[in-house]
């Protein structure tokens, strides 16, 4: 492998020569760089690009760390913790202030320098924020930030902004590359916060030369490796080669995401070469791809847990006994063994391991066991007369979710509940709030290595649950700021361990199933390995020249 300080030297002879010949080929090798063709299931919900708008698994998995960068970033390849970024170094001022001193010399792709201006506006109210103030525990709705001109954010991005920074007062540029970032209150998450997904910074002057909102999401100018070269919503993705990248010069020339939203598609595209990478496999398809010469499959759990949300404004669901019920009429380990082959967990409720680190992990707790016959007790004692529940259900974008989700109807019914699929085409359906809503599948992730993600960020006051209007309760919010505010770590977590017993078993809100895994098939002559994410790296460090 090239090491980095031959990647930089050769990141910078390609920017002195030019960008027209010499950056197109691999010096190393004397040819020109390959490309690769990835099939997904689905590019981004929302079509567009913005890490705001686009909160999501497949987002994550075309934005980082090829296209989208912060000023901290995640160790995608390795614990998921904090590394350098656009800014090489940070320190706290005190319990609501962090400087950071940015990296000198990067580049956005339309070759302006980053400054202290960009980072600014990428935590601005123009950017993110719109007309809310730094102060948690009220959520914020998305029909009170409706847009009137084409400029404007759309109407769920200043609360997705107050999901992830409640109490961000701003950012202050104290010179050209040193920023200051001001908390309303003490938060011991800030650093992680800055390498979630959302915080990454967007170039100025791209922004304000947009023609509309929309115009900019579907090209933003950022810093990373690969740039957009053409986005067809729904179709393709293609990112190409950045060669004035500040972190070396990227080893592929192009990176094409293609939309397959069908897995059989994406297995029979891989087997006959059309695809490079088919990403989202189930299990049962693993023989199939590693029988095939020249093709493996990566695997591997991430930081992702699979869970079903219920909505309470349902009057059968209002009771917390029938909810109560459906989290203890699911056999979890029979789920894992009948549709991932054993090959991942059941976590210990809405925890990850990683939480140990900074003993935020509540010891001894777990998911509501399987018991069928207090499952009938609940029903009864809740007066249950057998009416439907509906299932609002998406096709397979989760893997196995369409099995997983026939599996529990079955599970249910043999307690006594009767829960109707509704099969729907996009997130957009899913939420919708005409008609009766009543379970949906969702998935929950620690992006920042704290309880605060995703306990608070997704159930929280601003979390989408609660700006959706699916569920909410007074003590949980009351506890979320405590997390988001205490710097006292034995505090912080008897919090989080009574928001699991709420979220849990008291007023349930959602249900684990089981700890999400990736299954990535890829030619073997490829030497690129698979992060445990979401994420795929194609950055000169995870790429064999």
């Amino acid at each position: 492998m090239v090491n980095l300080t031959r990647r930089s030297t050769l990141g910078l002879a390609g920017a002195a020569a030019g960008s027209l010949i010499l950056p197109r080929f691999s010096i190393a090798q004397g040819g020109k760089r390959p490309s690769v063709t990835i099939a997904v299931q689905k590019i981004t919900n929302n079509n567009t690009l913005d890490i705001w708008y686009e909160q999501s698994n497949v987002g994550e998995r075309v934005f980082f760390p090829n296209l989208w960068e912060g000023l901290i970033l995640r160790d995608w390849m390795g614990n998921q913790g904090p590394v350098p970024g656009l800014a090489t170094e940070w320190k706290r001022i005190d319990d609501k202030t962090l400087e950071l001193k940015l990296r000198q010399g990067v580049k956005f792709h339309n070759g302006d320098e980053l400054t202290a201006d960009d980072v600014v506006f990428s935590f601005s109210k123009e950017r993110v924020f719109g007309n809310t103030e730094p102060a948690g525990g009220k959520t914020i709705f998305a029909d009170e930030h409706k847009p009137a001109t084409v400029k404007e954010l759309p109407a769920s991005v200043p609360g997705v902004g107050r999901r992830l920074w409640p109490a961000l007062a701003g950012i202050e540029a104290v010179d050209k590359y040193t920023v200051r970032l001001h908390n309303a209150t003490p938060d011991v998450t800030l650093e992680g916060r800055l390498y979630s997904g959302g915080s990454q910074i967007a170039n100025r002057r791209a922004w304000d030369e947009a023609p509309s909102y929309t115009d900019w999401a579907r090209k933003p100018v950022t810093t990373g490796p690969y740039m957009v070269g053409e986005y067809k919503p729904d179709v393709s993705l293609t990112l190409v080669a950045f060669d004035e990248y500040w972190g070396g010069r990227p080893p592929l020339e192009q990176i094409r995401f293609v939309e397959v939203p069908e897995v059989a598609s994406r297995v029979n595209g891989l087997l006959s070469g059309e695809y490079d990478f088919a990403c989202d496999l189930p299990p049962d398809q693993i023989a199939a791809v590693q029988a095939a010469s020249g093709l493996e499959v990566q695997s591997s759990t991430i930081w992702n847990h699979r869970v079903s949300v219920f909505n309470v404004q349902n009057p059968v669901l209002a009771n917390p006994l029938v909810r109560r019920a459906m989290t203890h009429s699911i056999d979890r380990k029979a789920i894992v063994e009948a549709l991932w082959a054993g090959k991942t967990v059941i976590p210990a409720g809405l925890q990850f391991e990683s939480f140990g680190a900074a003993d935020m992990f509540i010891e001894g707790w777990a998911p509501p066991e399987y018991n069928p016959e207090l499952a009938r007790d609940l029903l009864k004692q809740a007066n249950y007369k057998g009416d439907a529940i509906p299932y609002r259900l998406l096709n397979n974008y989760y893997t196995n979710q369409t099995a997983n989700a026939q599996i529990m109807v079955e599970m249910w019914k043999q307690v006594g509940l009767n829960v109707e699929i509704e099969m729907k085409e996009n997130w957009g359906q899913i939420h919708d709030p005409a008609g009766a809503k009543g379970v949906r599948d969702w998935s929950a992730s620690n992006t920042i290595n704290d309880p605060i993600t995703p306990m608070v960020v997704q159930f929280g006051p601003n979390g989408e649950v609660q700006q959706k209007k699916d569920w909410t309760n007074a003590e949980l919010n009351q506890l979320s700021a405590v997390m988001e505010t205490s710097t006292d770590r034995a505090l912080r977590k008897k919090a989080i361990a009574r928001m699991l017993e709420i979220c849990e078993r008291e007023d349930p809100v959602y249900q684990v199933l089981h700890q999400n895994a990736v299954f990535t098939g890829m030619k073997s002559s490829l030497k690129w390995k698979a992060a445990p994410a979401f994420a795929m790296d194609f950055r000169a460090s995870n790429w064999v020249l």
